[in-house]
């Protein structure tokens, strides 16, 4: 698989929420920034599969979507193919990372949809704008995790330096 060598990871979370603002929902929105950014050599149908995780998994509210994604995404890199491949151990680890850093950064100490949600009316713009805003984090993170394991190179931290 050809991957983009160079990557801006902000650019990656803020393609995300624009996505998510645009009408894809958080896990499709973090599947669809990863795919582009990186530059995948990979069918949108990847995308699709994404569609089922939404407001904690087919609106049952328990995993966050965008965390669902995000599994998804790093799967794309790190996952296996082949029954006995031993890099499964990799992308369990990547994503137990993701889910503990997400639990922590979300600032509610959860990954629950319910638990993310529940001061809010599912309809009203602060739900949304939280989910976007979710979205946008874990896609960052997705990001941050490909380019360290990868080696490749973050330009968010070029323009800084």
């Amino acid at each position: 698989m050809n991957i983009k060598k160079e990557v801006s990871v902000s650019k990656v979370a803020k393609d995300a929420e624009e996505l998510y603002r645009g009408g894809f929902f958080c896990s499709e929105a973090v599947v669809s920034s990863i795919r582009s950014n990186f530059e995948l050599d990979i069918p949108e149908e990847i995308i699709a599969m994404a569609s089922g995780f939404p407001v904690g998994i087919g609106r049952s509210k328990c995993l966050c979507g965008a965390v669902s994604g995000g599994v998804m995404a790093l799967g794309i890199f790190f996952g296996r193919t082949k029954q006995g491949d031993q890099k499964v151990e990799k992308n369990l680890e990547l994503s137990k990372e993701l889910h503990d850093w997400f639990k922590v950064a979300n600032g509610k100490n959860a990954l629950c949809c319910r638990i993310l949600t529940r001061e809010f009316d599912m309809g009203a713009g602060a739900h949304k704008e939280q989910c976007i805003h979710f979205t946008g984090l874990v896609a960052g993170k997705v990001a941050e995790i490909v380019i360290r394991e990868l080696n490749l190179v973050n330009t968010d931290v070029l323009e800084y330096a």
